[in-house]
């Protein structure tokens, strides 16, 4: 992997830390509102499946390791058992799930696959959140879904859309300034 590519993740591991620290707790819910989602899907949309996976997993790391880059301040091990732990696993597979979509068809990704691809990223970071809160919480999935969906689905996808507007152009710009090579988003 060249220095380059390493840059990127770090700098988007660092993103994902900073957009985390935009949050607002919601007295009926452990799960707070966050800048993480915007973060995830920058990541995955102009990283790709590899490169954007890793930043995730380095973001995971340093919080694991006790940075104070989750939502809140929060840092440490016990953040991945913690009600709201499965959003921080859903991140992982989330990306990984985006950067699939993206690598299909063209090499060309429009906005509307980006649009798509985010869309799912999201829905597989709710299954492992709400699944988790179900789990920790002991709550019924009707509960689950109420606490750990329902409130931040408009949200999300005013960041969705907003994710893909902007990286839409960034990936556009770093590929053609040689940051980033795309012959289809899965071997860069």
């Amino acid at each position: 992997m060249k220095t380059k590519d390493l840059a990127l993740i770090a700098l988007f591991a660092a993103l994902i830390s900073v957009l985390a620290q935009i949050s607002i707790p919601l007295p009926f819910s452990p799960v707070p509102i966050t800048g993480q989602v915007l973060g995830v899907v920058l990541a995955g949309a102009i990283l790709g499946r590899n490169k954007g996976t890793l930043a995730i997993i380095v973001y995971l790391l340093m919080g694991a390791i006790g940075l104070p880059v989750f939502a809140q301040g929060g840092s440490g091990l016990a953040a991945f058992v913690k009600p709201s732990g499965g959003y921080l696993w859903g991140f992982v597979l989330g990306v990984y799930a985006m950067g699939l979509i993206l690598e299909m068809g063209k090499k060309e990704v429009g906005y509307l696959r980006l649009v798509i691809s985010m869309f799912v990223c999201l829905m597989v970071v709710y299954l492992f959140g709400t699944l988790q809160l179900i789990y920790v919480l002991q709550l019924t999935p009707i509960k689950g879904f109420l606490l750990g969906v329902a409130p931040y689905i408009a949200l999300d996808i005013a960041k969705i859309l907003l994710g893909a507007a902007v990286s839409y152009r960034v990936r556009n710009a770093l590929q053609q300034a040689g940051y980033i090579k795309y012959s289809g988003l899965g071997s860069n």
